[in-house]
């Protein structure tokens, strides 16, 4: 489950913004997480309960964004929606997609105080 790291990582990168920003509480997140990113969702919500506890994040409401994967198409030379890797391209059943949108996950937004 490397959710719990990735919460981590994500409260690590509050407590480093709260000391540059001036800011004491987090209220909510707005994580954009792609559908490519590996990232198991319920995992995740649960992670960021456990790993807040006790940080300037604690209670805060966590809002996820899932954005879709898209893929390039070298012989069809365009992009195309892909629901996981590997997938073969819905029009011409090439498998030489190159991922190109979908496998990120960022911290969109916050709400603080």
């Amino acid at each position: 489950m490397h959710e719990m790291s990735l919460c981590e990582g994500i409260v690590q990168v509050l407590e480093d913004q709260a000391e540059a920003q001036r800011y004491t509480r987090v209220k909510q997140v707005w994580l954009e997480i792609g559908t490519l990113a590996g990232v198991e969702i319920e995992a995740m919500r649960f992670s960021f309960d456990v790993v807040t506890r006790g940080t300037l994040a604690e209670h805060a409401q966590l809002h996820i964004i899932e954005t879709p994967g898209q893929g390039w198409c070298p012989p069809c030379a365009k992009t195309i929606s892909i629901s996981q890797r590997h997938d073969p391209c819905p029009d011409c059943g090439s498998y030489q997609i190159q991922v190109t949108g979908g496998d990120e996950m960022r911290i969109k937004e916050l709400e603080v105080e």
